[in-house]
C-alpha cells in the first residue's frame, strides 16, 4: 500500500490512499481519518486497507480523484517520536577520519543514535528555513521506518515485524551549531530542526524482492541544485539493518506506534557512488587538504531527493526544498 495525508486545514490532515502509479488518491476516514490513528489500530484495519488500495489501483472506488502533490503534508505531520542513527559506517569513518579520530570499537556492535524533534515533520517541498548563514546548513539523504507497537526489550525479530511503513527523508543538519553542542556532551537539540519526508509511505511488500524483511535495496539520487551529488544504493554498506536499529531502540524503552526511525546518511564506499550530504564531500576535501572547502547550502539552493526501483520508478515521490535565509522572528 501506498499511503499520504492531505492537507485539510487540521494540524495531522486527512490519510488517503494513493494508487501504485501515484496518480489518484481516496480517502479512507471511515476506517481511519489520519495515519496515526491507522498505526494505533493497524492489526485491525490492515486488511480492510488493503482491500481499498486493491480496488483504487483497479479503478473501483467511485470517490478517487487526482492526486495534487502540491495538497500533501508529510505522511506523518507529527509524531510521538523520532530517532535517526548512522547505520552506514562509511559516513561515520569518514567524518571522524578529516577530524583525526579513529573509530571507536564499539562503533561496529553499538548503533549510535540519537531523538530528534517529532513535531512538526515537514512536507517534502516546505523550505528549509535558517536564520543565520554561519549555522551550515546541510541536507542529509535518508530511508526511515514507521512502527508498530514494541514492548521494552523486545527480539531483533519482533522488531523486524513491527515496520509497517517505510519512507524518505531529508534529516536537515546545521553542520556550524552541531560541534559546540557534541562538546557539552548531551547530545543535538539546535543542530537539528524538523525533519522533511517525502510524500508517501509505502508498506514493505510494495517493495516486493527490493525488500529483504530488514533493509530496502533502492537507488537513491541526490542533487544539489542542477548537479547530482549522489546515486547511492540504499541496501549497499548498511551495516546495521532496521530490525539492527529497533532493537537497540527498544532496550530500555517501549516505542509506540507511530516511532519513525532513520537510518543516517546513505553512504557507499564506491568511488562513483557521490555522496548523500555536503558533509562528507567537505571530509574528503579536510583529507586530501583542499581548499576553500565546498560550502554549505546558501540562500536559495535546491536540495531534490528520490528514491528508485526497478525501471527508474519512483517509490515515495521526491524530496524537492528550497533554502531560504529568514530574519529573525
Amino acid at each position: 500500500m501506498k499511503l499520504a495525508t492531505l492537507r485539510d486545514g487540521t494540524v495531522d490532515g486527512q490519510l488517503v490512499l494513493v494508487d501504485k502509479n501515484s496518480e489518484r488518491v481516496c480517502a479512507v476516514t471511515r476506517l481511519a481519518s489520519t495515519l496515526q490513528q491507522a498505526l494505533d489500530r493497524w492489526d485491525t484495519i490492515a486488511a480492510p486497507l488493503r482491500d481499498t488500495y486493491t480496488r483504487l489501483c483497479a479503478n473501483e472506488t467511485p470517490d478517487a480523484h487526482p492526486l495534487n502533490w502540491n495538497a500533501l503534508m508529510a505522511p506523518l505531520p507529527r509524531g510521538y517520536q523520532w530517532l535517526d542513527a548512522s547505520a552506514y559506517l562509511r559516513h561515520v569513518e569518514l567524518v571522524r577520519r578529516a577530524r583525526g579520530a579513529a573509530m571507536p570499537p564499539a562503533a561496529l556492535t553499538d548503533p549510535v543514535m540519537y531523538q530528534g524533534v517529532s513535531s512538526p515533520f515537514l512536507p517534502w517541498n516546505a523550505d528549509i528555513e535558517v536564520l543565520d548563514a554561519s549555522w551550515g546548513p546541510d541536507f542529509e539523504a535518508e530511508l526511515v521506518v514507521i512502527t508498530g507497537d514494541l514492548a521494552m526489550g523486545a527480539s531483533k525479530a519482533d522488531c523486524g515485524h513491527a515496520i509497517r511503513l517505510i519512507g524518505l527523508a531529508n534529516d536537515i543538519s546545521l553542520r556550524g551549531l552541531i560541534p559546540d553542542e557534541l562538546a557539552k556532551g548531551f547530545g543535538f537539540i539546535h543542530g537539528k530542526p524538523p525533519t522533511a519526508f517525502g510524500p508517501i509511505f509505502v508498506t514493505p511488500d510494495e517493495l516486493g524482492d527490493r525488500w529483504d524483511g530488514e533493509r530496502a535495496h533502492l537507488e537513491l539520487h541526490v542533487a544539489h541544485n542542477t548537479t547530482t551529488v549522489g546515486r547511492l544504493q540504499t541496501g549497499v554498506d548498511m551495516h546495521f539493518s532496521f530490525a539492527d536499529l529497533l532493537h537497540h531502540a527498544a532496550k530500555t524503552r517501549p516505542l509506540c506506534a507511530g516511532t519513525v526511525l532513520g537510518a543516517g546518511t546513505v553512504s557507499n564506499h564506491g568511488e562513483n557512488s557521490g555522496y548523500g550530504c555536503i558533509a562528507e564531500r567537505r571530509a574528503e576535501e579536510m583529507i586530501k587538504g583542499a581548499t576553500p572547502l565546498v560550502p554549505y547550502l546558501a540562500d536559495g539552493d535546491t536540495v531534490r531527493i528520490e528514491a528508485f526501483a526497478r525501471a527508474e520508478v519512483s517509490v515515495f515521490g521526491r524530496i524537492e526544498q528550497r533554502v531560504r535565509y529568514a530574519s529573525p522572528r
